[in-house]
């Protein structure tokens, strides 16, 4: 027969076995609290997350497990509160060790009662603090990668539009040139030209920003020396800023060479200053540095130069930030910016093998940093000599674009060149075959064989040919590096004129 005592004895051999299963339990802190909120059980988990001894803990009140701010709002008795009520309370936040040091946790309290008093509570607390990071991290990533994919996908949008319209200009510039030669001395028509010149610049100028967002812009990269390039940006700067601006620098003297287009490194500058001194309606300082890093958040640590723009505006708020970068988009008034600044910014470092960082603070101002990778390559001395425009010298064609093909043939016979025509890559190497050629001008995009391809076939077969590639659009064009110079379009007479000259005959 099962008796009474054999009853008292089971229960509380189950109860001695539950409170050592509980007090062993090491990942979780697992506590009872009174009515009042206050420790009357401690177990090995709650020591090891806590930091507390039972003796320094046992009879004291769980509120001081929270922040500072938490309990001055009430948080510990709302949640025993809600308990209480509710027969559960669950939440993940901020709490705080015997040291002061704040971990993440996971806390349950559920309310004990018997005979349906309540005689206290069950407390559960986890420090996922861990996993907290983690989550945020692939959060972050996720983040990145999404901002990436739009800016891929923004960039094949605008490249392509910008490629088709550089042709188009270049068929409007060039032909602006023929239409001025014979236009006559009628006011009205040379106003007209004027006013159609001058909006086919802004275009150009307009496509350049575009495709350097897109990094698809034709560059000229060479190795230079910041140093001195900061200082003649800024020299021009100085006078634009305005008065209530100040320019300040710290460049070292000792600053890494980098590879990159001039221009498009001086257009990023200008971009970055006039964006920091807008961002200062009442004025301020414009503090501009460079210096050399080694970036280690990479498998291999990478040398790296900092450019950085920083100012002490209006900052940026955390809801913009992930759109400064977007072509077009722009907080400024209508008429104060195009939104492309810190698009042509970011297409700038990219090309040039490097990042773009921004940090800002609302009311405390913005800090732009472009990373640029170190050029540990000896400088190539200048092999181009000065070629003679005009005269008996015969240039082979090489452009696709019936239309652009035959703008660009005028300007050239207008310098008094002889010209060649070919529509692609296997009509220009049967050309150089009759010989006669003295200079070949190519354009990079072509069906086929491509321009940058054909140079370097010529190359072979002619080693001392002068060869200007011209585009206003190239992922090959990243490949150049120099090896050949190219001519943006949509390019004027006295811009091929001068690439002409440069080159070695």
């Amino acid at each position: 027969m099962y008796r009474a005592g054999d009853q008292q004895r089971d229960l509380f051999e189950s109860e001695r076995s539950f409170r050592l299963l509980v007090e062993a339990v090491a990942d979780y802190a697992l506590y009872m609290l009174d009515p009042g909120g206050r420790v009357i059980s401690w177990n090995v988990g709650a020591q090891r997350i806590k930091g507390y001894q039972p003796a320094e803990i046992l009879g004291e009140h769980f509120s001081r497990f929270y922040s500072e701010a938490d309990r001055a709002s009430g948080k510990p008795a709302h949640a025993l509160m809600i308990a209480e009520q509710q027969g559960r309370y669950e939440e993940e936040g901020w709490r705080v060790r015997k040291d002061g040091t704040f971990f993440w946790a996971s806390a349950v309290i559920d309310p004990i009662r018997e005979n349906g008093k309540l005689v206290g509570f069950a407390k559960i607390t986890r420090d996922i603090t861990e996993r907290r990071e983690a989550q945020l991290q692939l959060e972050q990533m996720q983040r990145q990668l999404a901002e990436s994919q739009k800016l891929d996908a923004l960039g094949q949008l605008t490249g392509g539009v910008a490629h088709d319209f550089n042709n188009l200009l270049m068929v409007i510039s060039g032909n602006l040139h023929f239409l001025k030669k014979g236009m006559g001395d009628d006011p009205k028509v040379s106003r007209a030209i004027s006013a159609i010149e001058n909006a086919s610049r802004r275009g150009a100028a307009l496509t350049s920003q575009l495709l350097t967002f897109a990094r698809r812009q034709s560059v000229n990269p060479r190795s230079i020396n910041l140093v001195s390039r900061i200082e003649a940006v800024c020299e021009m700067l100085e006078t634009g800023v305005g008065d209530g601006v100040t320019l300040a620098f710290n460049v070292e003297k000792n600053v890494w060479p980098v590879i990159v287009d001039i221009s498009e490194f001086e257009t990023a500058m200008v971009n970055l200053v006039i964006n920091a001194r807008d961002a200062m309606p009442t004025g301020g300082t414009i503090k501009i540095s460079a210096g050399n890093v080694t970036l280690i958040d990479a498998p291999n640590a990478s040398e790296h130069v900092a450019i950085r723009v920083e100012d002490s505006g209006v900052g940026i708020a955390p809801d913009i930030l992930s759109r400064i970068f977007d072509p077009f988009f722009t907080t400024k008034p209508a008429g104060k910016g195009n939104g492309l600044g810190l698009s042509q910014v970011h297409g700038f470092a990219h090309q040039a093998g490097g990042t773009v960082r921004v940090e800002s603070e609302l009311g405390k101002g913005t800090a732009v940093t472009i990373l640029l990778p170190r050029n540990k390559a000896r400088r190539q001395t200048d092999r181009h000599q000065t070629m003679a425009s005009g005269g008996s010298a015969t240039v082979l064609l090489v452009e696709d674009n019936p239309e652009v093909a035959s703008v660009s043939a005028n300007l050239l016979d207008q310098l008094g060149y002889t010209v060649r025509r070919a529509s692609d890559a296997e009509s220009a190497l049967c050309e150089i075959e009759r010989d006669g050629i003295d200079l070949v001008l190519s354009d990079i995009i072509m069906p086929g064989m491509d321009g940058l391809k054909l140079a370097r076939r010529l190359k072979e077969i002619r080693p001392h040919l002068p060869i200007l590639l011209t585009t206003g659009y190239s992922d090959a064009a990243a490949n150049v590096r120099g090896d050949f110079p190219i001519l943006r379009k949509p390019y004027e007479i006295h811009q091929l004129s001068q690439a002409i000259a440069k080159l070695a005959r």
